[in-house]
């Protein structure tokens, strides 16, 4: 009966807001329920580039990012395992760290070709996530057996990038997944630098457009939350069939 409890205060303490919020974009101009901030929604002045812009620049920090911490965590694991906690504690920084401060900082030292394009927004994002990608894939990692994969790999032939590319990578699956999902969740939603930047992505246009029609940025924050939601599920549902796949071999 607790559990019941805890988990029915949970859920209203969760949907309650979106339904609200789901209740406020239907109820356009006052004339009732109706659709029409969800049909609209892709013909909104500046929707179309911001939207863009975002999905350019969750491509380029993901690939940024997997491109740095996956060699990394399966170094640290590998080579370095007395240095956990230390990346423990520097990867942690980003979160305390605020975000002005890693802006301005940042557009101190930038050169000014760097300022000049919005892809600066991706290196920074890339800072954002390291907290999130990281933890995936160290929880990957643990998972496995990553010393005696790499030494069959390595007694059989293999180089370091076919090791790690039809080795390890295929057993992280589901962490890099994760990793993925975490970093392109957090371009989508991340406000602060975007705005300190002056560039418009999806999370500055939705605070812009709420001053001339907050019905339209309530339905575009919960499109944005409903992908992600679809995202994780997907993730849910490969990292199941793997096991269950494992599980019959």
């Amino acid at each position: 009966m607790w559990r019941l409890f805890i988990f029915a205060a949970a859920g209203l303490y969760f949907l309650l807001p979106l339904w609200a919020a789901l209740r406020f974009s239907l109820a356009y101009n006052g004339t009732g329920f109706s659709a029409q901030a969800y049909s609209g929604l892709t013909g909104q002045q500046g929707f179309g580039a911001a939207i863009w812009l975002s999905v350019q620049l969750a491509v380029v920090t993901t690939a940024f990012e997997l491109a740095i911490m996956v060699p990394t965590t399966v170094y640290i694991h590998l080579r370095r395992p007395g240095l956990r906690r230390v990346m423990d504690f520097v990867t942690s920084l980003p979160l305390v760290i605020p975000p002005v401060v890693l802006i301005l900082g940042v557009l101190t030292v930038a050169p000014s070709r760097l300022k000049a394009t919005p892809f600066l927004l991706a290196l920074e994002y890339v800072v954002l996530a390291v907290p999130f990608s990281y933890r995936a894939l160290d929880a990957g990692v643990r998972s496995i057996d990553v010393k005696t994969l790499v030494d069959a790999s390595r007694s059989l032939g293999g180089e370091w990038l076919t090791t790690m590319r039809c080795v390890l990578l295929p057993n992280m699956r589901v962490a890099v997944l994760s990793a993925t999902v975490l970093t392109v969740a957090l371009v989508l939603g991340e406000y602060t630098m975007a705005s300190l930047d002056q560039y418009q992505t999806f999370p500055t246009w939705i605070v812009l457009f709420e001053a001339s029609n907050s019905h339209v940025s309530v339905a575009a924050s919960l499109m944005a939350l409903f992908l992600t939601w679809l995202v994780l599920i997907a993730i849910s549902l490969v990292g199941r069939s793997r096991r269950q796949a494992g599980g019959m071999s």
